[in-house]
């Protein structure tokens, strides 16, 4: 038995917004709906899926729902449709990909249990001197 794929469109304006852009827009989606302890990772060079990650944790699952929604609402005044977004049924962690840059709103919990902003910067301090 086959099923049919579902195409899923998306679209970028042309030309696209700068990434500078996308990321004031994602920051005023977040700040909009007091989204708590937003952190930029620049990925440039790390990964060749984005340019930046941008983590931010809410209050409950209902706030993480809703934080990655207004989300994707500012991303489209820009003529921005997401690339995808996935985890909105659990609103645990909720990824919301919009090309240069992709957003991870998160529950505290998980977000210290997975620690993406440890992941993506390690090798980025110097080493500590052990004297």
């Amino acid at each position: 038995m086959t099923t049919t794929a579902h195409v899923i469109k998306t679209s970028m304006p042309n030309p696209p917004p700068s990434v500078e852009t996308l990321l004031k827009t994602v920051h005023a989606a977040v700040e909009e709906l007091k989204g708590k302890e937003i952190t930029e990772i620049d990925v440039r060079g790390k990964s060749s899926v984005c340019d930046y990650m941008v983590v931010v944790s809410g209050t409950s699952s209902r706030h993480v729902k809703s934080i990655a929604d207004e989300v994707v609402r500012f991303a489209k005044k820009l003529d921005v449709m997401p690339l995808g977004v996935e985890g909105e049924r659990e609103a645990e962690w909720v990824l919301v990909d919009l090309g240069d840059v992709v957003v991870h709103v998160m529950l505290p919990r998980v977000r210290e249990f997975y620690a993406l902003e440890r992941l993506w910067t390690v090798g980025d301090q110097p080493p500590e001197a052990n004297y």
